[in-house]
């Protein structure tokens, strides 16, 4: 019994940790989606409105917009890489994780700060762009929803490294030799063997990349304030509100923001299990 007390108490610790920082907030947001303005009472207006209104509805388009194509480039790109990364020598593969590392937690506002630097009205590169004729650089907008694209791959390519490293570890080198032998080319062994071993991990990290980009605020809300209009940035914005704050229309779009999240998470659990499944004949 004395033995199994600092578990107890461990277990009971991250209890109270987990009922403060995540149960009671989220309970307390959901109840608060259904309160009306002012308080008192319960009311759907809430829901009718993020639903019906062309702003809030903008805003769930353009976040699930940038959001999917920044995690689609993101994962062909590092599915890639990393492959090109594991092919080499261990010592190249280790230092390529640092680099991740160390550039995945450049986020927020210095990020931010950096690209206006690169390409902002009067960056670097816009103005070698003007110098140079060279018109599609010259011109490039960066207060724009592609801008916002550009800014998520940023953070999104260094984490589909560091997760998509270790899956290459389940490729035996011997399945391609024995592919080879029986005189499948590059392309059939990876298309019959090398991703349908790959696939489920490719679609989780898929999936967490699409997570990371719909959460995502501080590095677009100080790039472009409410020059595009994101999910996130709208949530903040019913929070603390130029001229008054609207916290149940805020906890409406988070638990919207929520159901987005868990809708991706449990499709991209169900087609890693049906990529699986595939793989195992």
């Amino acid at each position: 019994m004395k033995r199994r007390l600092p578990f107890h108490l461990a277990m009971i610790l991250f209890a109270l940790i987990a009922v403060a920082v995540l149960i009671y907030p989220s309970a307390n947001m959901v109840l608060m989606s259904f309160k009306p303005t002012g308080g008192g009472g319960w009311t759907l207006a809430n829901y009718r409105e993020i639903l019906t209104g062309s702003m809030y509805t903008a805003a769930i388009k353009n976040s699930v917009g940038i959001s999917l194509f920044s995690s689609v480039v993101a994962i062909v790109f590092t599915t890639v890489t990393t492959y090109a990364i594991v092919s080499r020598s261990k010592k190249l593969r280790e230092t390529f994780v640092v680099i991740a590392n160390m550039t995945s937690n450049f986020a927020g506002i210095p990020l931010a700060f950096a690209y206006i630097i690169l390409l902002g009205s009067s960056g670097v590169l816009l103005i070698f762009g003007r110098r140079a004729g060279i018109d599609w650089l010259a011109n490039y907008n960066l207060y724009s929803p592609w801008g916002l694209c550009i800014v998520y791959l940023y953070f999104q390519l260094p984490m589909g490294i560091i997760l998509l490293l270790p899956i290459y570890d389940a490729l035996d080198k011997g399945w391609r030799e024995s592919a080879e032998l029986l005189g499948a080319s590059s392309f059939q062994y990876w298309r019959r063997i090398g991703l349908p071993v790959l696939m489920p991990s490719i679609v989780g990290v898929f999936a967490m990349m699409f997570a990371n980009a719909m959460g995502a605020y501080a590095s677009a809300e100080a790039l472009t304030g409410t020059g595009v209009n994101l999910l996130s940035i709208r949530i903040a914005n019913t929070v603390t509100g130029d001229i008054f704050a609207r916290p149940e229309i805020g906890a409406a779009l988070s638990v919207l923001l929520a159901m987005i999240l868990l809708v991706n998470m449990i499709l991209g659990d169900k087609l890693a299990k049906r990529a699986e499944k595939v793989s195992k004949g």
